[in-house]
């Protein structure tokens, strides 16, 4: 089989590790700016662009930690720092991009965890991922 130039072979290089980065940007762009015109009202869209890369990067940095017994500490307990520090950079970035004090952004950050929940739970419905 002969591979056209923009196909590779899945082996998380560079490249690998830039598409999930940018794809779990917008996903987080567009569930966050849901979730900002939800409760706050007509807001730019750029705010949420904004604010989407800060809990991307902290989820795709800390998701192997969920993979193994990093210093004796179960994997399931794990996931759970990995969540709470993605919602907690959630938190500082949506404070900082939409000018919010910290207790009102807490309400669009819940927000932003459901329509993320939920969304992503019917995309991996609907793509047939695990």
């Amino acid at each position: 089989m002969t591979l056209l130039p923009l196909q590779s072979i899945a082996g998380g290089g560079l490249l690998a590790l830039v598409v999930t980065f940018l794809v779990t940007t917008l996903f987080y762009a567009v569930t966050l700016h849901l979730a900002a015109t939800f409760f706050i009202g007509d807001v730019p869209s750029q705010r949420a662009a904004y604010a989407a890369p800060v809990p991307a990067a902290v989820s795709i940095l800390l998701q192997q930690y969920g993979r193994g017994n990093f210093l004796g500490i179960d994997p399931s307990l794990l996931v759970g720092l990995t969540i709470a520090a993605t919602l907690v950079a959630d938190l500082l970035a949506v404070s900082f991009a939409y000018r919010l004090k910290l207790k009102s952004a807490v309400p669009v950050v819940a927000l932003h965890f459901a329509f993320a929940v939920g969304l992503g739970f019917a995309l991996a419905n609907l793509l047939n991922v695990v």
